[in-house]
């Protein structure tokens, strides 16, 4: 099942889409709900596909990207947060805010949790979540450095782009995960090499801070990261997902 947002006349609706229509549905996914109007998955203006209240990120969880940033690797997952203002739509422009110095790309798994979550184990952690999705964690690289913690660097408008859906029929343990810029692949990974597993992580994350129906955890990136320029078109695509494609501006 893929469960989508949708920009339907003058507002956002949640559906379930197929290759070529949307069914909405009456309620959130988390919710008891019916299904409405069927409209065409052509010309659709697809949003994030959840409205998260907060979208935690786990930085250095694979061994090829902690080598290139020269970082150690950690003992535990190491988290941060992005705001859900960072959120970018499908197709949406990715905007370099001024006198921010270098942006980077990096492509994710990100994880929508379905229920509250609140110290659950590593072996229930999956029956917590709704599904999957692509993520680009942007980052501001210079401003990453110089701050020497993240949320500046993590955090401007847009710098969060997600989607195309949710896809809730997936197995996240062992996904090809890849990255293009202007159609040259950049990044290309299987999540089996995360050092952290999406069970631990949810586990873990869920021990600090409860995770809310909606709640987004990416997941990490590995190594190619790169820079983005005006004018450049990046996609991050997971195996059994789908694509997500941005524009830079």
């Amino acid at each position: 099942m893929r469960v989508v947002r949708v920009f339907t006349g003058e507002d956002v609706r949640y559906g379930l889409a197929d290759a070529t229509s949307i069914t909405l549905i009456s309620d959130e996914p988390f919710a008891a709900w019916e299904t409405d109007d069927v409209i065409s998955m052509v010309g659709a203006r697809l949003m994030p596909p959840a409205m998260p209240t907060k979208i935690v990120c786990v930085g250095v969880n694979y061994t090829t990207h902690a080598r290139e940033m020269s970082h150690d690797l950690p003992l535990e997952p190491l988290i941060f947060l992005k705001p859900p203002t960072s959120m970018n739509a499908p197709l949406g422009d990715i905007h370099l805010p001024e006198g921010a110095g270098r942006v980077d790309y990096e492509g994710e798994l990100a994880v929508v949790m379905g229920r509250r979550a609140h110290h659950v184990s590593e072996d229930d952690a999956l029956t917590y979540v709704l599904g999957y999705t692509c993520a680009n964690d942007v980052t501001a690289r210079e401003l990453q450095a110089r701050d020497g913690q993240w949320t500046r660097a993590k955090g401007f408008d847009g710098f969060c782009p997600l989607g195309p859906w949710v896809e809730t029929d997936v197995d996240p343990s062992d996904l090809l995960l890849e990255t293009y810029l202007n159609g040259n692949l950049v990044q290309s990974a299987r999540t089996s090499d995360m050092i952290f597993s999406v069970p631990k992580l949810v586990s873990f994350i869920s021990s600090v801070m409860t995770l809310l129906p909606g709640d987004i955890v990416l997941t990490g990136t590995p190594a190619g990261i790169g820079e983005l320029h005006s004018g450049d078109t990046v996609e991050v695509r997971i195996e059994g997902i789908g694509g997500l494609v941005s524009r830079v501006v």
